[in-house]
């Protein structure tokens, strides 16, 4: 009876013309398994004819033929597949081709594309209109949402993206505590406003870099750099800067340089130095927050900042940003305050319900646990398949968030993850795509897990890891 059923599911994944796996491994025990390392055929290899016909006039029309510069490939080679749609954990593009998607759309898609859910929430909205320009009962909703579950968070404003979000955050801690400087930690991303495209990672460290020609040496002159996990060199630039920093700001996991995990004694050190400096501590969760716990990063590692940015899984897909903390900070904000920040689109009442609807499964009992035992499981397997081919490896995880290096590790800063080997990533990347499996484009981006991925899609995804490790 098992064979029986293996045999059923090979025949029903492979149906049609867009079959994405024509490799399954089979075990006595429950027809998939995730310790099958060795592929005993090839996997079919993809082709993409009609999405390099699409992106070849894309780069007639837009810069580099893309809306965000990491989509274009440009550090794991080759073009970008143009998606056609996206469904759970599953992507298909424009030849028809299926993917396993381990990027989902970057974050938001946590409980997997699509949700139907949410998918008839946003079409009942969608029926009162698209945007309002003005206060909408949904945006009390989602606010007492946000609050309930982030531990900093006793006030919120909604913005548009991560990097309003972000852009709005400097401006409320240099209001509120009359000073200008800054410090970030090198390989994190706070969006590409000027003050935050110093040593940034992301689709700025992909690219090759270091800053970015428009910048003024005056938007950056008050932005201070330190070695991430390294408490020292902050506690120095205190020193070296008394009463003159506004604020630190980190990505309390990093997920543009990859994916780095804090040391708990660095998050707890930095809120340390802010209260002991008078310096507002920021967490920048626009990726982390509702992905590695439900109350975000801070709630993982029990460590409460002043003031936290949000964004990618509180839209629920659509585009959302926020930044919210305690409300004698988020009382500077206009109109309360003196600080202003605006946005036509902010509060957009779709964007609002998608978020509401996907907060309301993402509080659920187990769901973080079960998040957090996918991507294990996922991270555990890719690790396997490389050590057992001499490959240089480390990975890590946290809730529905990981990554991996092509390095011995651990990986602690974005120095040492920019010694991982970029020339056998682009490989593994391209081999991975030509055989059903979405990765990020860029060795200096996490990866997501969605309660749609199921343990089968992660042991199909780890025998082709196999199958491409066995070629690196």
């Amino acid at each position: 009876m098992k064979l029986a059923a293996a045999s059923a599911l090979i025949l029903a994944i492979c149906a049609g013309n867009a079959c994405a796996f024509s490799t399954v491994h089979l075990s006595a025990s429950n027809g998939l398994s995730s310790s099958a390392l060795h592929s005993t055929a090839a996997t079919k290899t993809y082709t993409f004819t009609k999405s390099e016909e699409i992106f070849a006039e894309a780069k007639t029309l837009m810069p580099g033929g893309v809306s965000s510069p990491v989509r274009a490939f440009k550090s794991v080679g080759g073009n970008p597949i143009v998606f056609d749609k996206v469904k759970g954990a599953y992507a298909w593009d424009v030849d028809g081709n299926k993917f396993i998607d381990y990027v989902g759309t970057w974050g938001p898609a946590i409980l997997g594309h699509a949700d139907d859910d949410v998918l008839d929430a946003v079409k009942k909205t969608m029926d009162k209109g698209t945007s309002f320009g003005a206060p909408c009962a949904l945006e009390n909703e989602l606010a007492k949402a946000v609050i309930a579950a982030v531990p900093s968070v006793e006030m919120v404003r909604f913005t548009n993206s991560g990097t309003e979000a972000c852009m709005g955050m400097i401006r409320l801690c240099r209001a509120y505590t009359g000073r200008e400087k800054v410090i970030k930690f090198e390989g994190c991303y706070h969006g590409h406003a000027d003050a935050f495209l110093v040593q940034a990672g992301s689709g700025v460290a992909t690219l090759g870099l270091p800053d970015s020609p428009g910048v003024p040496s005056s938007a950056t002159k008050a932005t201070l750099c330190a070695e991430y996990n390294n408490l020292a060199q902050v506690k120095a630039i205190f020193e070296e800067n008394k009463d003159e920093i506004a604020a630190v700001i980190l990505e309390p996991v990093v997920g543009n340089s990859g994916f780095i995990k804090p040391d708990k004694e660095f998050l707890q050190g930095l809120r340390d130095l802010c209260t002991e400096h008078g310096a507002v501590c920021v967490f920048d969760e626009v990726m982390t927050g509702f992905r590695v716990a439900y109350g975000g990063a801070q709630s993982y590692f029990g460590v409460t900042p002043d003031l936290t940015t949000m964004g990618k899984v509180i839209g629920g897909g659509l585009p959302v940003g926020a930044y919210g903390g305690k409300k004698e900070i988020m009382a500077m904000v206009a109109p309360a305050g003196p600080m202003y920040q605006a946005g036509t689109l902010s509060g957009n009442p779709l964007a609002m319900t998608a978020g509401i609807e996907t907060l309301k499964k993402l509080s659920a009992d187990g769901v973080y646990e079960e998040l957090e035992r996918k991507s294990k499981k996922l991270v555990d397997g890719i690790v396997a398949t490389a050590t057992k081919y001499g490959l240089p490896i480390s990975g890590d995880y946290a809730g529905g968030m990981f990554g991996w290096y092509f390095v011995d590790g651990p990986v602690k800063n974005f120095s040492q993850a920019a010694k991982s080997d970029s020339a056998r990533f682009g490989k593994w990347h391209r081999m991975m795509l030509e055989r059903g499996v979405y990765l990020a484009p860029s060795m200096y981006e996490a990866g997501f897990m969605s309660l749609a991925h199921t343990d089968e899609d992660i042991d199909r995804t780890i025998a082709i890891a196999d199958e491409v490790m066995s070629q690196l």
